[in-house]
């Protein structure tokens, strides 16, 4: 099933190598600088795209602290309000124009997740060439109409979802008139044990929904991508940080530089080793055939002497005849005198 679309300059899908986001999310810290220049660092390690998060904590949630507001559970947050995580985490909108120039300049894609409709509008100015559809946003029925309405790809992480949740929100986008919608694999953890990432669901979401599919990554490291690849995401995120040291709240499950760089080249690896289904053999591995098996003389024999068990045998290296005539040759005679380590040719039989 070849889902091909296209995201930017990019084609995502069919035999397409693996469409790979950096996520800047809070990341930046806060400061426009280190945003810039973690763009310019995602380049560098090999990502295809960056996303940004487009929101304030106005239009997340309201500023309360009652106990519906405050953060526990065993989260990296524990403590906080969510208005105090999203005034942390956010990237201000008077940056976004700037961001996107980054990008443009460094080849990389750029795009966003909104979290509400004056995103969506917002972000429409930038000309933004795709939308992410967060996981816990993926109940927002209206939010994924109203983004899907805009007619570009639409991924959605499936982080908190259940199956009925996602096949709402793959009918939403087909109902707007969109059937451009990726998957992504996730699991809302932070940071995402391996035994909970169940990658196995990557390729029943692409049969069960008639979607493309992907894998956002909260693990540490870059296995779980790599195996993702291997089971037929197409599309890989995961979140990226300029520093560890400069901190943040996504900053622990977050790869550095040098991390990400590992992470593209497994991926890349991984996609070389999977190839495509093939049963031609390649000049390189032709020239090793004649280290195969062949039929040998194995005893010096006369004109007129029978072919037996003992004077040939199917042995390396492969000069010699196809070992599958073994049998039809036993009992037949030589036409010519032949001596031990010969290859056994036609020329050499009487019919």
């Amino acid at each position: 099933m070849d889902l091909a679309m296209k995201i930017g300059n990019k084609e995502i899908g069919g035999h397409n190598p693996c469409f790979i986001i950096a996520e800047l999310s809070a990341n930046h810290n806060g400061n426009l600088n280190v945003a810039m220049e973690t763009i310019k660092a995602a380049k560098k390690a090999g990502a295809d795209a960056i996303k940004l998060q487009t929101y304030t904590p106005d239009t997340l949630t309201i500023n309360c602290d009652n106990e519906y507001f405050k953060i526990e559970g065993g989260t990296l947050w524990d403590g906080k309000t969510l208005y105090e995580l999203y005034g942390e985490a956010y990237t201000p909108w008077d940056w976004h124009k700037k961001l996107f120039e980054v990008a443009a300049e460094e080849g990389l894609i750029c795009f966003s997740s909104p979290f509400d409709f004056t995103a969506v509008d917002f972000l429409e100015t930038l000309n933004v060439p795709a939308y992410k559809i967060a996981s816990f946003e993926i109940q927002d029925i209206p939010l994924i109409a109203y983004t899907a309405s805009k007619g570009k790809p639409i991924i959605i992480s499936t982080g908190i979802a259940e199956e009925v949740d996602i096949e709402l929100a793959v009918d939403t986008c087909r109902k707007a008139g969109n059937d451009e919608i990726i998957l992504l694999k996730c699991t809302s953890s932070y940071p995402a044990p391996l035994e909970l990432a169940n990658l196995k669901t990557i390729p029943d979401l692409k049969t069960r929904f008639g979607v493309e599919v992907g894998f956002s990554d909260h693990t540490y490291g870059w296995l779980a991508p790599s195996v993702a690849t291997t089971l037929g995401a197409k599309v890989i995120e995961k979140h990226f940080i300029l520093d560890k040291t400069i901190g943040g709240p996504d900053a622990d499950f977050s790869l550095d530089v040098n991390e990400f760089a590992e992470l593209v080249n497994k991926v890349r690896d991984t996609e070389k080793l999977l190839g495509i289904v093939s049963y031609e053999v390649s000049e390189k591995v032709k020239n090793n055939r004649k280290f195969a098996r062949s039929l040998f003389v194995v005893e010096n024999v006369k004109k007129g002497d029978f072919i037996t068990s003992e004077n040939i045998r199917s042995i390396r290296p492969g000069y010699g005849l196809h070992p599958k005539f073994y049998q039809e040759l036993i009992g037949k005679k030589f036409r010519t005198n032949a001596n031990r380590g010969e290859p056994l040719t036609i020329e050499m039989i009487k019919e």
